[in-house]
């Protein structure tokens, strides 16, 4: 097969898989709760392990998720389709979690690595992924990669799971915080500045 083969073939799939979802959509905004128990199927697990990195209680993560489906559920007929499915069930989980937390009152607990304005600081950087697997991660350097993520802000927490764990590109994480894309770079940016700079400190002594 040919390469230009190849990249119709991968079109046509992209696009039927955008009819797909059209079509699943329109069957959830006439309230089929069958065509919605289908969009549960194929994100709860992925919502949830979102929710769970981000709330880091299981309890209060089940709990959240199940309420993400039904705010999706409520809005599914005001929802336009102009940013994925994925997208739009990501922004809603993303904000029920910050509800979570601003009714804890819980503050984060890294200040100096946010960016002062929204749209001030857009780096631009190689888009490599930290990988746990390329270093051989004990007990104790796990802690110190799942401690160093649970002590970031949740906006930056949030982008570099979606990005990292969850594949998506930076226009998708833009949609799905209502962000500007150079905002997402510059949040991907400090939360690895943050993670590399503890896992240094474990490893190397740094700053120690």
């Amino acid at each position: 097969m040919s390469h230009v083969q190849g990249a119709t073939l991968l079109a046509a799939r992209r696009l039927d898989d955008v009819a797909a979802e059209k079509a699943l959509l329109d069957q959830c905004r006439r309230q089929n709760y069958e065509a919605f128990g289908r969009v549960v199927d194929l994100y709860q697990a992925r919502v949830l392990g979102f929710v769970r990195r981000m709330i880091r209680n299981e309890e209060e993560a089940l709990d959240i998720t199940q309420e993400v489906f039904i705010k999706a559920f409520q809005g599914v007929a005001s929802f336009d389709g102009r940013a994925s499915l994925r997208s739009w069930l990501f922004r809603i989980a993303y904000h029920s979690c910050i509800d979570k937390v601003r009714r804890k009152e819980r503050q984060p607990l890294i200040h100096s690595y946010e960016p002062t304005d929204e749209n001030e600081e857009t780096f631009e950087f190689a888009d490599h992924r930290w990988d746990p697997s390329e270093v051989l991660l004990n007990d104790e350097l796990r802690s110190v990669v799942e401690q160093s993520v649970a002590e970031m802000s949740e906006k930056l927490r949030s982008v570099l799971i979606l990005h990292d764990q969850e594949n998506m590109g930076y226009e998708e994480i833009a949609q799905a915080m209502d962000i500007p894309v150079g905002t997402v770079k510059s949040r991907l940016f400090l939360a690895r500045a943050h993670l590399q700079e503890q896992v240094g400190r474990y490893l190397y002594g740094k700053g120690a």
